[in-house]
Formats: C-alpha cells, structure tokens, sequence
C-alpha cells in the first residue's frame, strides 16, 4: 500500500491544484526517506521550481520540475496533502517534507512510519528509472499477448509474478489477491504453468479491478487517505483480501490466509482456486 489505485488517486486530486504551481522553498525532517540525493540537495534543487505536471507511473506520484522530477513512492503510510492551515503538533511531527507554495498553500508529504521514498532525478535518471519499469496494466497501448507470455516464463509463483514491478506495474497485495481469485487461479500456481487463456483471464480480471478500485478513490485499510484527506471505498468491495476465514462469496467455502507463498498474507479460495 499504496497501490497503483490509491495513488492515482492521490494525483488525479492534486494535479490540477498543483500544475502552474510555483515552489518557493522546501524542507525536510528525516534523511531516512531520500534515495541517491542528499537533504542539502533535495532542498536546493526543490527550491524556486515550477511544478509542470503530477502524473503516476507505477506507484509513484511524479512532480514535473523543469529538468528534474520529484518521485514519491508513498509506501504503506505516506500520504500527500496541500493545506493551508497550520498543522496540529501530529501533523507537523510526521510531516517529513514540506513544499511552500506561490499561493500560500504547503505541499506535505507526510509519513508515520517513513517506509516511502523520495527521488530527484535529472532527465537521464529518470529515464533509467523509467526503463527499469514493467508496462503499465491500464495503458491502452498495452500488448496484453505480450505481457502473457512474459508472465509465463517464469517458474515463480503467479501471484510473486504479478506483483513483480519489472513485469507489470503498480499491482501490489491487496490487488493481486483480488484478481487471482476473480480469474480463479491459485495464487501459489507456477506462472508457466498457465495457459494463454489464463493469462489473459488474469490480466483482464486486474485491469477490471485496478480500474473499479480507481473509482472507488482507492483502498482504507489503515493509513491510505486520498488527495484531500479523505478514505477511500474500494476495501468495501474486497471479495478476498482481509476476509480469511469467512466464506466465499461464490461457494460458501471458508476462505484461506497464508504466508507460503510471499511472506505476505495471501487470501485464497481452495475450491474455486484450485
């Protein structure tokens, strides 16, 4: 968390107050959140720069300054926000970067547990960055035989595969869960051991739900809060993730949860997954 949904969320709610946006200074609390830059430099390089864009690519929200990005990737309790009022003695404790605005208005990324990240890369890194990055699911261009047979090769688990950023972008835990067993796949099933048609399943069934998740502004399982602050919907219509031990929705089975496969809780129906 957060996912591909939760943060293009996130941006779809901040892009059109930021773009045009000027930053005049910035600063930032803990060091532990930066990757390949210093604190020194973040701030130098954040100051005075006009925000071009915010878009996402995988799980990252991506400030467009000029020749450089700012590339947040929120982990499991980031969140963006843009205030304008003074923030409680909480707010301002886990506030590790604050961007002050043209407008009066502070851009904050704030991180209880700073398992986020922050970058600023100059066009080449971010070019590199980029390229080491799977496609993106909800691409229109998306060769979807191509992303198929990618997923096949490998001997790993379907559900590891899935969640793999190199071979497809912004699915994590909650949507992998969710889209194995929407295409009935056992998560734990070798990836070549699929079929084209199960692969296509699978894609097909993400898709479906990256994109239901999106307009349900994302999943509040603990920390996620959209662009304004707000908790999404989209763990409301979770048949699978968070329900291990319930019955399934399709044939009354109770519902596995296991750490096997990834060491991360994995939710499973053993009769309609098989």
């Amino acid at each position: 968390m957060p996912e591909l949904p939760e943060v293009e969320t996130i941006v779809r709610d901040l892009a059109p107050q930021l773009t045009g946006r000027r930053i005049l200074r910035a600063r930032l609390s803990h060091d532990d959140v930066l990757r390949g830059i210093t604190r020194r430099r973040l701030t130098a390089g954040l100051a005075n720069t006009a925000i071009e864009a915010v878009t996402r690519r995988a799980k990252h929200a991506v400030l467009h300054l000029g020749k450089r990005r700012l590339v947040i990737q929120p982990g499991m309790t980031g969140a963006l926000l843009i205030q304008r009022e003074p923030l409680s003695a909480d707010d301002s404790k886990y506030a590790v970067l604050r961007a002050w605005l043209d407008d009066g208005r502070v851009l904050i990324y704030h991180d209880v547990r700073r398992l986020g990240t922050l970058l600023l890369l100059d066009d080449k890194g971010w070019s590199d960055y980029d390229a080491a990055l799977g496609p993106e699911p909800l691409d229109p261009d998306l060769d979807v035989e191509a992303l198929g047979e990618r997923m096949r090769r490998s001997r790993q688990a379907i559900k590891k595969v899935l969640m793999d950023q190199r071979v497809v972008v912004g699915v994590g835990n909650i949507y992998a869960n969710e889209a194995l067993f929407s295409a009935r796949i056992d998560p734990s099933r070798a990836a070549n051991k699929l079929s084209q048609t199960e692969a296509r399943s699978l894609i097909a069934e993400t898709q479906r739900i990256l994109r239901n998740a999106i307009n349900s502004r994302g999943s509040t399982i603990r920390d996620y809060r959209t662009g304004t602050g707000e908790p999404g919907g989209a763990q409301l219509d979770h048949l699978v993730y968070g329900r291990g031990g319930e019955p399934c929705v399709n044939c009354g089975t109770r519902l596995t949860d296991t750490h096997l496969i990834d060491g991360r809780t994995t939710v499973l129906c053993h009769h309609c997954q098989r």
